[in-house]
Formats: C-alpha cells, structure tokens, sequence
C-alpha cells in the first residue's frame, strides 16, 4: 500500500477501497432513511400492490445497477454518469447527467440532514441537521476509508434493528389486518407511482460507481460490489415492507407519519419504538456520509473539465480526497438545512436521478462485447424503466425536475456560445 500511494499523482484520487469497503458503501446509500420513511407513501400509491411495487422498483434498479456496472469497469474514474453519457454519448449528455445529479442530490442531502434532526431533536431539527452536515463533512475530509469504516458501523446497527422490527411484526402482529385493510390504489397507476417513490431506495449503488477513481482494481471490484449491495438492499426491504404490511395493512400503513414505529407498537413491542427512533437516525446519517460522498465526486469530474469552477477539481495532498469539493458541498447543503425545509424539492430531486440513470443506460447500450457490454435488453429495460417512473412521478414532481434539466441545459449552451465568441 505505501508503493501504491507514493505513485498517486497530486491531482488524482488513492485506490484503497476494496470489494467489501465498497459493499458497505453501497448498503450505507440504499439502506438508509428511505426504509423507514418510503414505505407510507408508497402504500399510500399503491395500496396492496406495495409489493409489486417494490419488485418493479428492483428490476429497474438492476438493469440500472448492471449497466453502471460494466461502465464503471470501462470507466474507472469519479463522476459516475457525468463521465459515461460524456466519453459514450457526447460532452452535453454527460454534462446534464452531472448536473441531474449534483442539484438533486445536494437537496437530497439536505432532506437526510433534516431527518436526522427530526428524530434526535425534533425542536432543534435546523440545528442538529447543520452539526450532521458538518460532522460528515470533516469525517469525509479526513480520507475515503474512514468513511467506508464509519459506514460499516452504521449499516451494522441499522440492520439489526431492521431484524428487530421483523422480528416484531412477525411474532406479535395480527396477519388478518392485511385482508382486512387493503386501502389505497392498486391499479397498473398506482403500482408504477409506487415503485418511482421506491426506486430511490435503491439507488445507492450509484456511489460506488462515482468512487470509482478510489477502488482498487475496479474492473472487478466494481461489478462484483453493485449488484451484491444490491440484492443485500433487496432482500431486507422486501422482508421489512412484507412484515410492516402484515401488521399495519395498506390503509393504517399509508397513514404512518413513522412506520415501521407504527408497526413494532402495533406488534405489541411499544418499548421498541426508541430503538427505531435511532435506527432511522442512523440510516439518514448513512444516507447523507455516502450522498455527500458521491455528489463531491461528480463535483470533481465536472470541476476538472470545467463545468464548474475548476478550483473545486483539487486534491488534497495528504488525505487524497477532493477536499475543495467536499467543503464546498458541505457548506452548500448546511446553508439549505439551516434556512428551509427541502422535503418538497426532492420531486425533482427524484426526477434528475431517473434521468441520470436514462442516460447510463443509453451510454452502456453503446458498448461492444469487447468492451463489456451488458445483454441488450438490460440498458433497454433499464432506460424505458427509467422514463417511465419519472412521468409516472407526481405531476408537479416531474414538470420541477424537468424544469432544473432545462436550466442546465440553457447553462451549457450558455457556456458554448461565450466560449465561441
């Protein structure tokens, strides 16, 4: 390992991260707040067709997860899709791809921050979401693995009282309230609203491709990490939102301000509510270490080509990270966490994600068998999924999110017309 660092550059990123570093930071993005919270509204959606929802979620997510994948094999550099959509389809795709991301997930990040105040102080919610923020911040400054090790503790504990909730349910809850109580909109609608709200829980796996630039032989361990985290995430949401379901039924569920606290006291597991309280807070600042993660990334690539300002694209001598980046995202997402409530923005937060990962899918549906490419109809499904879910979306989620592409749009061609005159 000493070789290995002495021969990074000073403006690139060290490669420490391994197969199980980057599963964790994986399981740390999609396991997170969204278990404890998207369940209701998409319940609310689809009523008991919850679960299909969750499964057209997950095929979306893997036909996603494949074609990231073998891209970030091909291209193993921070930026995710920016540096996709930029080498396979053209500067301006991979150029909306970033910008999809970095404004969406900034809000993102901001939504998570306010999570983690509403649970650990909910009259200090603004104050305890700006001390989130900067903690991570400094834990991210610090070095990449320090953040693989703090998230592997998190998911540790989130996991086990995700068993408890399921353990709960499972031996106290009353079956019959699901046959009782079906509630909410089941219809092919509904489903495909459903699994939109859902998608994001899995969409994670994209910060293990924007670390790519930090992974050790990423042609492997990239496309062995995505779709381990993946189906990981997959088999506990599916066990949680089965025995969430069994014990609330759709209509109560759709109802729950709080869940899976809903549940475990429906359950007659009342003493288990403060437990869930802190697993919910732990999730969101597992969210919010790996969001801060992955947006400073992409902030990097674009700074590097000059998206944005090229003084964010340095690198720490010492702790090789992109620190400019990471204090300018913090402070960013602190400002936001301290002034408003960005809950309403994550519409179109939701939308710039589904079209950065439409634009993945058509850069993988790009690539030759010698270059890796995926089973055709992977990036088809995957891109198709994509755009479906985005307009299935809410309306004014969708016309917010389309709105912000179109601005990102209008900058770059901005930007071209400048530098051409």
């Amino acid at each position: 390992m000493r070789t290995a660092a002495a021969a990074v550059s000073p403006g690139e990123l060290q490669r420490r991260l391994g197969v199980p570093d980057a599963v964790v930071i994986g399981l740390g993005s999609m396991i997170g707040a969204g278990i404890f919270a998207a369940l209701a509204p998409a319940a609310g959606a689809a009523g008991s067709g919850l679960l299909l929802g969750l499964a057209v979620a997950a095929v979306v997510a893997y036909c996603n997860a494949t074609s990231s994948a073998r891209l970030a094999a091909r291209y193993p550099a921070s930026g995710g899709t920016y540096v996709y959509g930029r080498e396979r389809l053209g500067d301006f795709w991979g150029y909306l791809a970033g910008w999809g991301f970095v404004v969406g997930k900034t809000a993102s990040c901001a939504a998570m921050a306010l999570t983690v105040g509403s649970y650990v102080w909910p009259g200090q919610t603004h104050a305890v979401a700006v001390a989130a923020v900067v903690a991570l911040t400094a834990v991210n400054y610090v070095g990449v693995q320090k953040s693989a090790w703090l998230t592997r503790l998190i998911v540790a504990v989130v996991l086990a009282v995700l068993a408890a909730v399921v353990t709960a349910c499972l031996s106290g809850g009353t079956p019959q309230a699901v046959r009782l109580d079906i509630g909410g909109d089941a219809t092919a609608a509904g489903v495909l609203r459903a699994a939109g709200l859902l998608f994001f829980a899995f969409a994670g796996y994209a910060r293990v491709a924007t670390l790519g630039e930090e992974v050790r032989d990423p042609a492997r361990t990239i496309p062995r990490a995505i779709p381990l985290a993946l189906g990981i995430t997959l088999a506990v949401y599916a066990t949680v939102a089965a025995a969430v379901l069994s014990v609330l039924g759709p209509g109560r569920l759709a109802q729950a301000a709080a869940p899976l606290a809903e549940a475990v006291r429906a359950a007659g597991a009342p003493g288990l509510v403060p437990v869930v309280r802190v697993g919910a807070a732990l999730a969101a600042l597992g969210s919010l270490l790996a969001l801060i993660l992955g947006v400073s990334r992409t902030t990097l690539a674009m700074a590097r080509d000059r998206h944005l300002p090229h003084a964010l694209a340095a690198v720490h001598p010492r702790f090789h990270v992109p620190y400019r980046a990471e204090l300018t995202v913090g402070a960013v997402v602190a400002v936001l966490a301290a002034t408003a409530d960005v809950r309403g923005a994550i519409g179109f937060s939701s939308f710039g994600v589904l079209a950065y990962y439409a634009i993945a899918n058509a850069a993988a549906f790009t690539l030759t068998p010698a270059e890796g490419r995926p089973p055709r109809l992977v990036p088809v499904i995957g891109l198709a999924g994509c755009l479906l879910l985005a307009f299935a979306l809410p309306p004014a989620s969708a016309l917010s999110g389309a709105a912000v592409l179109a601005i990102g749009a209008a900058a770059y061609g901005l930007r071209k017309t400048i530098n051409h005159a």
